[in-house]
């Protein structure tokens, strides 16, 4: 399974960017797409997870309301529109596949993902 992340870059507080992540390669029968990030000097924090089969969606309560996740079947991509974007959010955003059926518990833990793709680095200015 091959990850290809991309769409980071600098924005400013306030502002908005969308995330992407191409799976390519060997697919499962059920599987779940999620985001983490990790910024300097910090350990990798959950952000959200998609599941492929059920649609069912999980968010960090830091970024509720303001990141959505979403997929493209055509294409397997799942996106991340990031919106109203703080200082806070700035990390290096990894995206993540985790085998089988995630629940609310498990899809936080970033352990049980089994493929990762390179990082997509996310600058906000205040």
């Amino acid at each position: 399974v091959q990850l290809q992340a991309s769409g980071g870059g600098l924005v400013q507080a306030g502002g908005s960017l969308r995330l992407s992540c191409a799976v390519s390669g060997r697919t499962f029968t059920s599987y779940a797409l999620g985001w983490f990030r990790q910024a300097p000097g910090k350990e990798r924090q959950f952000v959200a997870t998609f599941s492929w089969n059920g649609g069912s969606t999980y968010y960090a309560d830091s970024v509720k309301g303001r990141f959505t996740i979403s997929r493209d079947n055509a294409n397997s991509t799942v996106y991340l529109q990031m919106n109203s974007l703080k200082p806070e959010d700035t990390a290096v955003y990894y995206c993540a596949v985790k085998r089988g059926v995630v629940v609310s518990t498990t899809a936080p833990l970033g352990k049980l993902y089994d493929y990762w793709g390179q990082g997509t680095q996310v600058t906000v200015s205040s």
